[in-house]
């Protein structure tokens, strides 16, 4: 089965012997994979052990490339490495470069037939939950060589990740200041977002918003001028109401909706997931929400790649499985 990768875990390891170290032509690039790599994963020991070779070997490439740059790049503590302000530039700069260099020699298999590389998937969690998994089942049985790294968003603008090519795929509702032409979207099926709170909570009285409009909300966007609360409210012509947590974590936001203090919003489609038990209950106030029209989201360029397209085609088949199942999940 393909190789699936969630947020901060690590399911591959890149090829590096000892006993085949590269010659001066080929220095650099292994030396900036092994630079890359002691970064994240904070030690070269942990960098040595991603890359299958020695510590050695991991320190001589990185010592190479400090000659090269003529810069110290690493410091070294016993607790692990971290980057200098020069190794912080030149990290960033390298880590998009291999990217780059990965993307391009797996499109290149890829035209010729070999379906091998990587997508980096970032879903909200009404995708996360109800069409992710049937999707990723479906891709990586038809393509057992690519791999998939899946994370999540509460709240995709302003789309900063795609935009700088750090994720390939986003699948979520489609931002309102969304720049028309500036990406390919694929519409996958339609939600409300819809006020919740804990069964037991005061605010499950509400008949109005302006009845919670004094209510500590949960937001999902990087700031209370953004994210799904703030568009309600201002679409009815109310202030934001007031922060009680911002969080960009389902399990967080439902632990915190658990509690009864607080409000917020969800897709409709997730309070029926056996995941919340009965615990929350939508809001019977007179505003019903706003819909969301949720799709796949890729660059333009990125949309040319044979394995996204055929990424896309299984969330679409996941997504008409989904409408026989729940008729309402879609328009």
């Amino acid at each position: 089965m393909g190789c699936v990768r969630w947020k901060n875990t690590i399911c591959d390891a890149h090829l590096l012997s000892d006993k085949t170290m590269p010659n001066s032509s080929d220095m650099k690039l292994h030396a900036l994979h092994a630079f890359v790599t002691a970064i994240d994963s904070g030690s070269l020991r942990k960098a040595a052990t991603v890359l299958r070779t020695s510590q050695p070997a991991i320190t001589k490439l990185v010592r190479e490339l400090e000659k090269n740059v003529g810069a110290a790049l690493l410091i070294r503590k016993s607790q692990g490495v971290m980057p200098t302000e020069s190794g912080r530039v030149l990290y960033e700069h390298a880590r998009q470069a291999l990217r780059t260099l990965n993307i391009a020699q797996g499109q290149i298999q890829q035209m010729a037939g070999v379906m091998r590389g990587e997508i980096i998937v970032s879903a909200v969690p009404v995708a996360m939950m109800l069409l992710i998994p049937e999707a990723v089942r479906s891709f990586t049985r038809a393509h057992p060589d690519m791999m998939l790294h899946l994370s999540e968003t509460l709240y995709v603008e302003p789309l900063q990740q795609l935009r700088a090519g750090e994720v390939d795929v986003v699948v979520g509702g489609v931002p309102q200041t969304l720049a028309n032409g500036e990406f390919r979207f694929e519409p996958l099926m339609r939600t409300r977002m819809v006020a919740v709170a804990d069964k037991n909570s005061p605010y499950a009285q509400a008949r109005n918003l302006s009845d919670l409009q004094h209510a500590p909300w949960i937001f999902t966007g990087n700031s209370p001028q953004t994210g799904y609360a703030a568009q309600m409210f201002n679409a009815h012509g109310l202030p934001a109401p007031p922060v009680g947590a911002m969080v960009n974590s389902t399990l967080t936001l439902m632990s915190l909706l658990g509690s009864g203090h607080l409000v917020g919003l969800m897709p409709e489609q997730l309070l029926a997931h056996p995941m919340l038990d009965g615990q929350l209950t939508p809001l019977r106030i007179e505003q019903q929400g706003f819909e969301l029209n949720v799709g796949a989201m890729v660059r333009n360029e990125s949309a040319q790649r044979p394995a996204i397209q055929k990424f896309i085609n299984h969330l679409l088949r996941a997504a008409h499985h989904l409408q026989q199942a729940m008729p309402n999940a879609q328009g």
